[in-house]
């Protein structure tokens, strides 16, 4: 299954999920929409910080989400490649497996075609 269909999948689990537990899944998305606006740091940078915590938590419907509204972002390979190296220096090796998988999934969603 490539990355898109996961990420589709995903949001197919979330959908079931936000109808089984309507306000808990509404007060998270508040939490959500309130953590990631704009101020000292940008919605972009908020994600980095969040892909950084889904690899060392190892997270892999985190990660999927969270390199997906990076590539919405605008996000360089570049800025991924620098971040994941933190996040394997904060996880360690399995930190390195996560991150070979952030920056395949990365690099599905940019490929052209």
């Amino acid at each position: 299954m490539s990355f898109k269909d996961q990420i589709s999948a995903n949001a197919g689990y979330m959908r079931e999920l936000r109808k089984a537990m309507p306000e808990t899944f509404a007060g998270f998305m508040e939490l959500q929409k309130a953590a990631t606006v704009d101020n000292a740091l940008s919605k972009k940078q908020k994600e980095f910080v969040a892909l950084g915590i889904a690899v060392a938590i190892r997270c892999e419907g985190c990660i999927l989400s969270h390199v997906a509204a990076l590539v919405k972002a605008g996000a360089t390979r570049e800025e991924l490649v620098d971040v994941l190296g933190m996040s394997v220096q904060m996880a360690g090796g399995p930190g390195l497996s996560y991150s070979a998988k952030a920056l395949a999934i990365f690099d599905e969603l940019t490929a052209e075609g």
